[in-house]
């Protein structure tokens, strides 16, 4: 009697270290098959820019708007004229991702030129935005402009105080002596039409402070989500020296450079850089209606 109640005892306690082993396992299964990183390691995709496709770039650009800027109405040739407002588009590979158009009228007094490019800008990680990417591209290209540092205040149209060497650019810039540019039937820069573009300031008109003060490369204010201007004034050897005025701006995820530059077939002959600046940044502005920013 004993002996059988020691075996009966001895197989109690095997079967209790039995189901705690068997319960353990249990839980142990259901820790394993968890995946701890699963809550913690989720990534939510960056926002997709707000543009997905771009502007014609030669069909972006007004007659009016090309009449002021390169004189092309008064060409006499109406196949030529025809042509001249036709553009001649940059070579692209995706229409999608990277436009341009560039133009050309050659005149008596000087030749002019303009090129409107867009570029929508992807970002492959999704980490970084479209827009995120789009702004540091602009950031890039506002670097390697290398704008002056404002030294004062801003004026109202937001431009900063003159450093000294934008103000040795512009202050070759005629603004007292209004027949010291081209006749109107060859630049547009020095021609009647020019208010059609909104400056309504003909050459010679601004006084040397406003040249001074407002005419200096610099950040714009109220065009697209970030913009700037540059105004460069270069010379080869004994010919008239050219003038050109870039304008940069963002609008979401698309980066469009506007480029206008003017150069006077008589030597001394300076562009106006308020009138050049005034219609590259109607253009812009034109430009950023279109893409409706």
């Amino acid at each position: 009697m004993q002996r059988k109640a020691y075996v009966t005892g001895t197989a109690a306690v095997l079967a209790a270290l039995l189901v705690g082993c068997t319960s353990g396992s249990g839980g142990g299964s259901t820790t394993d098959n968890e995946n701890p990183g699963d809550a913690g390691t989720t990534t939510v995709a960056a926002q997709p820019g707000k543009y997905r496709t771009l502007p014609e770039p030669c069909g972006a650009v007004g007659h009016d708007t090309l009449d002021s800027m390169l004189g092309i109405k008064q060409i006499p040739d109406p196949d030529q004229r025809d042509k001249a407002y036709q553009g001649q588009a940059e070579l692209t590979y995706d229409t999608d991702r990277k436009v341009g158009c560039h133009w050309k009228v050659d005149s008596a007094d000087a030749t002019d030129r303009l090129s409107v490019d867009f570029e929508r800008v992807v970002s492959y990680d999704n980490s970084v935005s479209d827009d995120d990417q789009a702004q540091k591209l602009f950031a890039d290209k506002e670097t390697a402009a290398d704008l002056p540092e404002p030294s004062g205040s801003s004026s109202a149209s937001g431009s900063p105080t003159p450093t000294s060497a934008s103000v040795s650019a512009s202050a070759s810039t005629p603004s007292s002596s209004p027949t010291s540019s081209p006749s109107a039937s060859g630049s547009p820069s020095h021609s009647a039409s020019a208010g059609a573009s909104g400056s309504g300031s003909p050459s010679g008109s601004p006084s040397p402070d406003a040249s001074a003060a407002d005419l200096q490369p610099r950040v714009l204010s109220g065009l697209g989500d970030e913009a700037y201007i540059d105004d460069q004034l270069g010379s080869s050897g004994s010919t008239a020296e050219q003038r050109t005025v870039t304008v940069v701006f963002r609008t979401s995820n698309v980066v469009v450079t506007i480029e206008y530059e003017e150069q006077p077939t008589a030597t001394g002959t300076v562009p106006d850089s308020k009138e050049m600046q005034d219609r590259a940044r109607d253009l812009a502005s034109q430009l950023d209606d279109t893409l409706g920013g």
